[in-house]
């Protein structure tokens, strides 16, 4: 059994008390790697083993910077922090990484390997050889900067209720409040705040596709999302799939989401559904509480983890002790919630931004599962082997969603709060599709027309939201907050095309749900399995070791939305 007991792995190539602060610093460790003779296969294993403790130590450093800055966006000195990595010492690496890339792939001993281990891990480096290009090395580190800005912009975004000052995520609590009235004049109040930063991330988006569509014609692409593709490593699927995905979501998805609208609208006896319904509960039901604090609901999970298996529990409990979370939402805390690995010492950080709503539950476990994941590739021999790919990271992170609502009564004492929980969770497993289709299918837009104008980029989206949107949600008068409701969307900032992941990923999580459901034991151990292997299996291979089917075809999303239907039925 894996443990969650962990060790920081004493340094064979740096010395213990190394820390990056420079570029003179750093090279030694770099040219020492290039120059290194690498006459047989142990010195070229030795030699990768090296390679592993550089890129963990140097990993884990970039990443201590970016968690510090979303911790606090409004510190100056964290924020040039973050910065001078990116600038002054990420673009010295790239040309010694594609060096040694080509070091590797060319040495004759890289044949005497062990082929299956080490499959993956050589095709990624070919592809990056393929893709590297000298004059992209600026164009990165300008686009890693410009992408954190969203945060920086979207920190700063209060609102004001009841004479008291909420960051938008706190303020959507008031959202869930029985009093419609209310309800409306929060919900207008968090529009106007994004529309009044509309400008300013229209311009930052505009600034980052043509950086974006600059570097995938250095590289011989036609355009930024074929690119992309190459670069994400999407081996086992192609645009065609998503497009498939994006029909099969239209068809067998939207009518669903409409039927739940409706059952919602029923229930709070309304004629119409307006956007701020969308959450609320009928007058004199309270909205569902399921912590007080960001501490209880670290409790309350780590709880419902140990009873699902305890190395489950374990995990958070370490992660505890080495002060890796940040969970509750505040002014100046860029938005969204991230499980971010540390490829040296091995246990993650969760940043969130909790409020004491359901939403928040669902964050925390989803993070939790992603944690897990972290803890069990950790012991993986090359940093590069935990390079796992994001649709089946999701995975990890969607199907502890699912399994954990077996033990939501940590959560909620009150068996029809439970039932309202567990309900809502289902509900939100089937709306998010239309969501991640949305996105998916205006990046594919976005990226294929570069040139295009901010109005025809307003019309497109517009275009694409309607055509996965529910009928039974009533948005007259309030056209204008439509027109620009992508720019809440980090990804489409900071991470160019990780969306699709998470539907390709939900389903994957059903799938494991639906094995759960008929042997909990088999569904865990296969979870587990499947999680452990890292990045050391191509995509097919990884759903394959966890029971599933690598599959996002009509029918089988059919098939999976019945179930997910079925289940609700039961509640």
């Amino acid at each position: 059994m894996p443990t969650a007991n962990l060790q920081k792995p004493q340094r064979h190539f740096l010395p213990a008390g190394y820390v990056l602060t420079d570029w003179p610093g750093l090279e030694p460790y770099f040219r020492d790697l290039d120059e290194r003779p690498l006459d047989t296969r142990e010195q070229l294993e030795k030699w990768l083993l090296d390679i592993s403790e550089l890129e963990a130590v140097v990993s884990e450093d970039s990443c201590w910077r970016q968690i510090k800055m979303t911790c606090d966006t409004e510190n100056k000195q964290l924020e040039a922090a973050f910065n001078y990595f990116c600038l002054e010492i990420q673009p010295k690496i790239q040309p010694y990484a594609d060096r040694l890339n080509r070091r590797l792939v060319e040495n004759p001993h890289t044949r005497e390997l062990d082929q299956k281990e080490y499959f993956t891990y050589l095709r990624s480096v070919r592809k990056r050889i393929e893709l590297f290009r000298e004059e992209n090395i600026s164009l990165y580190a300008e686009a890693s900067v410009m992408g954190q800005q969203f945060g920086v912009i979207s920190g700063k975004m209060t609102v004001e209720v009841n004479g008291q000052e909420y960051t938008l995520q706190q303020a959507s609590k008031f959202l869930e409040n029985p009093d419609r009235p209310l309800r409306e004049t929060v919900y207008r109040k968090m529009q106007d705040r994004r529309l009044q930063d509309k400008d300013a991330l229209n311009d930052l988006y505009s600034k980052l596709i043509a950086i974006r569509h600059r570097m995938a014609q250095n590289a011989g692409f036609a355009n930024y999302r074929d690119f992309k593709f190459e670069e994400l490593g999407r081996f086992d699927y192609t645009k065609e799939d998503c497009f498939r995905f994006h029909e099969a979501v239209r068809e067998y998805v939207v009518p669903l989401v409409s039927l739940i609208n409706e059952k919602k609208k029923k229930k709070l006896g309304l004629d119409t559904l307006r956007p701020w319904d969308g959450e609320a509960e009928p007058e004199g039901t309270e909205p569902l509480r399921p912590f007080t604090n960001g501490q209880d609901l670290l409790t309350k999970t780590t709880a419902a983890f140990d009873r699902l298996d305890p190395f489950f529990g374990d995990c958070l409990r370490t992660m505890q002790q080495m002060g890796r979370f940040d969970l509750e939402s505040r002014k100046g805390k860029a938005p969204g919630g991230y499980n971010c690995p540390l490829a040296e010492t091995g246990a993650p950080f969760i940043f969130m931004n909790a409020s004491g709503q359901m939403g928040d539950l669902t964050t925390m476990v989803h993070e939790g599962g992603h944690a897990i994941h972290s803890f069990l590739s950790h012991p993986l021999k090359l940093s590069a082997f935990k390079e796992y790919p994001m649709e089946i990271a999701e995975v990890a992170s969607m199907s502890m969603e699912l399994f954990s609502m077996d033990h939501w009564e940590l959560f909620f004492e009150n068996k029809n709060d439970l039932a309202r929980a567990r309900e809502h969770q289902l509900e939100r497993v089937i709306s998010i599709f239309p969501w991640i289709a949305t996105i998916d299918k205006f990046q594919h837009w976005v990226y294929e027309n570069p040139g295009h104008s901010v109005e025809e980029r307003k019309q497109n989206w517009l275009a694409t939201l309607d055509e996965f949107s529910s009928k039974s949600i009533d948005w007259t008068g309030l056209e204008h907050y439509r027109e620009f409701g992508w720019q809440k969307q980090l990804h489409l900032f900071e991470v160019p095309f990780y969306y699709i992941e998470y539907g390709i990923a939900q389903l994957g999580a059903i799938g494991l749900w639906m094995q759960y459901k008929k042997n909990k034991e088999k569904a865990l151990s296969n979870y587990v399995q499947a999680l452990s292997l890292g990045g050391t299996r191509t995509l097919p291979e990884l759903y394959d070791a966890a029971g599933l089917k690598f599959n996002f075809s009509k029918e089988h999303i059919k098939e999976l939305m019945a179930f997910v239907s079925e289940e609700m039925q039961k509640i």
